[in-house]
């Protein structure tokens, strides 16, 4: 389950072997991520992909867009088109 650490500024998915996160930064309505990071021991078991997935529905279910500035994240979504919509327009 994804978790949205508001101290820290980051998505969490707490796991055995460790917590993937992405950091992000918010304004109005937008929410930009910056860096996504998973444990050594996780690597490479589509940890990255879930959070990515949570943390965008997560994003939808509020109401809000996205700038995806991490690497990982803006590739995942241009391989799922379905999430195209909750790109935040550039001003």
């Amino acid at each position: 389950m994804i978790v949205d650490n508001v101290e820290r500024s980051r998505f969490e998915l707490a796991m055995p072997g460790g917590v993937a996160f992405a950091t992000y930064r918010r304004s109005p309505g937008v929410v930009t991520v910056i860096h996504t990071e998973v444990p050594q021991a996780l690597s490479g078991q589509g940890v990255a992909s879930e959070l990515s997935r949570g943390l965008l529905e997560m994003i939808r279910s509020r109401g809000e867009k996205v700038i995806p500035r991490c690497k990982f994240l803006a590739g995942f979504m241009a391989k799922h088109p379905e999430y195209n919509d909750l790109i935040a327009a550039p001003k």
